[in-house]
C-alpha cells in the first residue's frame, strides 16, 4: 500500500487494531468497538483527507456504515474508504455487473460476501474460497500461487474478478492476472489504494498496476 500510494504529496498513516485468529465473523466482529479509538490515534489533531479501513471480512459482517460511523466519531468529516466499498466502486467504474470472486477464507467467512455483492446486485458466476482461517498464511500465499488460483477462480462468463482480503498479496500481481484471464481484476489493496489516492486528488494513471488503477473514482 505504501509503494502504491506514498509520494512526495501524500503520506501514508497507520494504526493497527487488535485481531486475533481464526478469522471468523464473531472474531471480526470484536474489532467493532475500538475503530474509533484507533482511528483518533492517527496523527491526532490533524486533518486527513481519508481513513482506510483495511479489512475486508471485516467491513462485511460489521458494515460499511457503520465502519464509516465509527471513525468520523474520532475525525468528523473525513472520507471513510473500506475494501468492500472501494471494491464495488471499482468494479462499478469497470462496468462489471458479472463477476467472479476469489477469497482465501473459510466458506463460513466468505458467505456473508456472497450475500454483500449479491444484495448490491452483482451477479456472482463462480464463488471460490481457498479455507484458509489463519491470516498469517493468507499473507504467505506466493504471488505465483495467487496468480494461478485467480485463473482457476475465473469463470469465462464473468466481466471481471475480485479477489478479497487485504493481507494477500495479490495487488501486485493484478496485471499479471488481467493478461491471464482477458479480464479486468479488483483486489481489495488495488481498490482501496486507487480509492484513496483519488480521494487525495491523485488522477495519475497507472496502467502498469492494473486497468483499475487507469481510471477516475466515480461520484456514485
Amino acid at each position: 500500500f505504501q509503494r502504491m500510494v506514498a509520494s512526495d504529496r501524500i503520506g501514508v498513516y497507520v494504526n493497527r487494531i487488535p485481531y486475533a485468529n481464526p478469522t471468523t465473523p464473531e472474531n471480526l466482529l470484536k474489532m467493532q468497538p475500538v475503530l474509533t479509538e484507533g482511528a483518533s490515534l492517527i496523527l491526532p489533531g490533524e486533518p486527513l483527507d481519508v481513513v482506510m479501513y483495511s479489512c475486508t471480512s471485516a467491513s462485511v459482517v460489521i458494515g460499511d456504515e457503520r465502519i464509516e460511523a465509527a471513525i468520523r466519531e474520532a475525525k468528523p468529516g473525513v472520507a471513510v474508504v473500506t475494501p468492500t466499498a472501494a471494491a464495488v466502486k471499482g468494479l462499478k467504474a469497470l462496468g462489471a455487473g458479472q463477476i467472479s470472486v476469489l477469497t482465501p477464507y473459510t466458506v463460513e467467512t466468505s458467505r456473508p460476501m456472497a450475500r454483500y455483492f449479491a444484495d448490491l446486485g452483482f451477479r456472482i458466476d463462480r464463488f471460490t474460497c481457498l479455507g484458509f482461517d489463519d491470516d498469517r498464511q493468507m499473507a504467505r500465499i506466493s504471488p505465483d500461487e495467487l496468480v494461478a488460483a485467480a485463473v482457476e477462480a475465473t469463470a469465462p462468463q464473468s466481466e471481471a474478478l475480485f479477489i478479497s482480503c487485504t493481507a494477500l498479496r495479490a495487488a501486485g500481481v493484478a496485471a499479471r492476472i488481467e493478461a491471464a484471464i482477458g479480464k479486468p481484476v479488483v483486489t481489495s489493496n488495488l481498490a482501496t489504494a486507487w480509492a484513496c489516492l483519488r480521494l487525495c486528488g491523485d488522477e495519475a494513471a497507472r496502467p502498469q498496476l492494473g486497468r483499475l488503477m487507469t481510471l477516475a473514482y466515480p461520484d456514485m
